[in-house]
């Protein structure tokens, strides 16, 4: 599609002040104000609500985390969420969430209209994310950043627990970031970030993707994973059982011992695991994910005076 790319001011770029800054940037472009004027509807698919428009407008709230969890932030991001997510959700009309648990949490948290809310759950490349004939090897895999949320302490202490029976296990973690973990422990292995192509080689040759987030709107690295083949041992909390149906073993993502015990139990079942996995994976399409955009726009557009 055509695209105009508008930059962030460099001295702007955390916190509140990332607003206006970013608004300025907006309204210097003359491409996007002329884009503007030939539009029906905006959607902010990234939260923010810029550059500001008086159309009708469809906002993505992906999370409402620094609602829920407001510890894992910073002063400046906190205020930086409750004025650019919270204000842009409350004004669009329509809002879109990944999950219906993000939709609760957002109609109790933000005092949103349920009627405007649409749950419209993110999809699966299938032709990227499928199965192959890779031999399963002795390895844990987690693709995450090392984010507060993402509990790589607790899969740590799991994980220590899980070598004095299985020395030959090794646990492979990806993502930005994970340099701020170091030391690691023996038997585990930082990749950083890596290709969509590496992804897809891990997930087929993973014995099980543990997942032990505190907090997600959707989760989607188990979705990926089970649309892979791959075994998946996750999280009870957040968005991740109502993505992932009976086609994972649950932990307790505070309890290390809990997080082993789903472990071993994933690396048991894997077969069933890997047959539920595809079909609930089969589900999740980006068609799907396109039409219901379709109709969220539909309705946005209809409420233009």
């Amino acid at each position: 599609m055509p695209t105009v790319e508008v930059k962030d001011r460099p001295a702007a770029r955390r916190g509140p002040a990332r607003i206006p800054a970013l608004a300025l940037s907006a309204v210097r472009s003359r491409e996007v104000r002329t884009g503007l004027e030939r539009l029906d509807v905006v959607h902010y698919a990234l939260t923010v609500p810029l550059p500001r428009t008086s159309l009708p407008t469809v906002v993505t709230l992906h999370d409402v985390q620094h609602r829920d969890l407001p510890e894992f932030f910073g002063p400046g991001r906190r205020s930086f969420r409750r004025i650019a997510y919270d204000r842009g959700a409350r004004t669009a009309a329509a809002v879109v969430v990944t999950s219906d648990f993000v939709r609760d949490r957002a109609v109790r948290l933000l005092g949103l209209e349920p009627g405007r809310v649409h749950v419209v759950p993110h999809g699966i490349d299938h032709a990227v994310f499928r199965p192959a004939e890779d031999e399963r090897e002795p390895f844990l895999l987690y693709p995450a950043r090392p984010w507060p949320h993402k509990n790589h302490a607790r899969l740590l202490q799991a994980f220590a627990s899980l070598r004095e029976t299985r020395p030959r296990l090794r646990l492979v973690l990806t993502g930005g970031g994970l340099e701020r973990l170091e030391p690691l422990p023996e038997g585990v292995t930082s990749l950083g970030s890596v290709s969509t192509e590496r992804l897809v080689s891990l997930y087929r040759r993973a014995a099980c993707l543990v997942f032990p987030s505190l907090y997600e709107g959707f989760g989607l690295p188990p979705l990926e994973a089970m649309a892979c083949g791959c075994p998946v041992a996750a999280t009870n909390a957040g968005a991740v059982p109502e993505v992932c149906g009976d086609a994972a073993v649950y932990f307790d993502p505070l309890d290390p011992d809990a997080i082993a015990g789903a472990v071993l139990e994933a690396d048991e079942r894997g077969p069933q695991l890997r047959e539920l996995g595809l079909a609930r994976a089969a589900g999740f399409t980006w068609e799907a994910c396109a039409e219901r955009h379709d109709a969220v726009y539909a309705e946005a557009a209809a409420t233009r005076s």
